[in-house]
């Protein structure tokens, strides 16, 4: 009994942190975010669809004002979370874009073709059929619903997969997302933003020299580049680019580099931590004496300068944009009436567009400009990966998701919300089916490869 208690509940952990154990695993656990969008799906479409539906719909045209007298902002709930908490989510993409171009997949021009040449035919496509269904229609503004890839539920299909699937090709899907990304960062800046302020626009790029200024100048706190992206925020919002785009330009103004070596970090932890064990004292909380609370505070000083301040905000903003903003997002958004004439609008040119955009033209577009820049000689496979595994990633492709709905958003919303609900009965369509077809076509071509290994190991 004494060891199954002890297996049960370590000496070592609390009451708390036991508590807290099963929140933490689900948090780190890859799949997770996936998880947890599809289940806000789910609830919205519930709650859209219940005979409390008109709440759903109320409460996020539930406006709150923030400011003071002569100088607020007056926005319903559903613009905070589009425009103003999707700024954050866009902050942490442009981080992973900067981070990627720097020292990442995309640092290196043959490594990056790959991904770049996927990304461009993943665009492309989708677009092209969206507007053959499309074209001359009020409902044409919507060719960049289809273009999008939502990476975190398709990594997170791939996380189900577990070690079945070669490293290499969470690393390309990775790769191919961050291009996405970035295409659809300029697509949104371009084409769907509306009545440009040019005096709010100058206001922004006074923002933006002050942050370039702040970077060269050494400053490094997070709180000061906070305040002036709050500031780059309103001013962009004012202007007319649309407000999200706030949070890309923040983030290539986000310092990377770091104040000292690995040499020097190394050199001086160890004397910190020499000095720390040279201490009498028992050295346990507020048990330490001066020379170990020094050692700690120089020890935690030099923890902070090796790390750049583009990986510190990076790692902070991983778990509330997954766990909180995008969860938000959905729920704002993927409610959508299903009653006879939704079903009736699957039928509609807007909605084929946007699902075979999404499901078709993912897996033409990536696996043809995949084999286009093998066969040109541009790049070649990552090891362990083959040329199924590419059109699998194809079909994971077609899950556009948040990124298509918040597009969708912007393409349709004031002047045709009746357009927006089509587009998003496509949306969630595509997200079903290229969900399980990428799935299916992976795992069953894991096990393929695992059989043949294992004969061939047996010969």
């Amino acid at each position: 009994m004494q060891q199954k208690e002890l297996v049960a509940r370590p000496k070592n952990l609390s009451v708390a942190a036991l508590l807290l154990r099963p929140f933490q695993v689900f948090v780190h656990a890859k799949s997770s975010s996936g998880v947890l969008l599809l289940f806000c799906t789910i609830f919205a479409l519930i709650w859209a669809n219940s005979p409390w539906a008109q709440s759903y719909h109320d409460l996020w045209e539930r406006h709150f004002v923030v400011g003071f007298t002569g100088l607020q902002l007056d926005l319903s709930l559903h613009t905070w979370i589009n425009d103003g908490l999707m700024a954050i989510f866009f902050l942490l993409v442009g981080l992973e874009i900067k981070r990627e171009i720097l020292v990442g997949e995309l640092s290196r021009l043959r490594q990056a073709l790959l991904p770049m040449m996927a990304a461009f035919g993943g665009v492309l496509f989708p677009a092209l059929i969206y507007l053959a269904f499309n074209w001359n229609t009020e409902a044409a503004s919507g060719w960049g619903v289809p273009m999008a890839t939502d990476i975190a539920f398709a990594l997170g299909v791939l996380a189900l997969l577990g070690p079945r699937i070669p490293l290499n090709l969470k690393v390309f899907l990775a790769a191919l997302a961050i291009v996405d990304d970035l295409i659809a960062v300029l697509m949104i800046a371009l084409f769907y933003s509306k009545g440009i302020d040019l005096i709010a626009l100058a206001l922004a790029g006074g923002c933006i020299v002050l942050l370039l200024a702040c970077n060269a100048l050494g400053v490094r706190h997070p709180l000061v580049y906070a305040g002036l992206g709050v500031l780059l925020w309103v001013t962009m919002l004012a202007s007319g680019v649309h407000a999200t785009i706030a949070g890309v330009l923040l983030a290539f103004t986000i310092p990377v580099r770091s104040r000292i070596d690995s040499e020097t970090f190394v050199r001086q932890s160890r004397e910190m931590l020499d000095s720390f064990e040279e201490s009498n004292a028992p050295g346990l909380g507020l048990v330490m004496d001066d020379q170990q609370q020094a050692s700690v505070r120089a020890l935690e000083m030099r923890a902070e300068a090796i790390q750049a301040p583009l990986q510190r905000i990076e790692q902070a903003l991983h778990v509330p944009v997954s766990f909180l903003i995008i969860p938000l997002f959905v729920l704002a958004n993927a409610g959508v009436p299903l009653d006879w004439s939704a079903l009736a609008s699957l039928a509609s040119p807007l909605s084929l567009g946007v699902f075979l955009g999404l499901v078709a033209g993912k897996q033409v577009g990536i696996t043809l400009f995949s084999w286009l820049a093998v066969r040109l000689k541009l790049a070649e496979l990552p090891e362990g990966v083959r040329w199924r595994h590419i059109y699998g990633v194809g079909w994971l492709g077609g899950i556009g998701f948040t990124m298509s709905m918040f597009i969708a958003d912007l393409a349709f919303l004031p002047a045709y919300p009746e357009l927006l609900n089509m587009a998003k009965i496509g949306i969630l369509l595509a997200l079903l089916l290229a969900g399980a077809g990428g799935y299916l076509l992976l795992a069953t071509g894991s096990r393929e490869s695992v059989a043949r290994s294992f004969s061939n190991q047996k010969n």
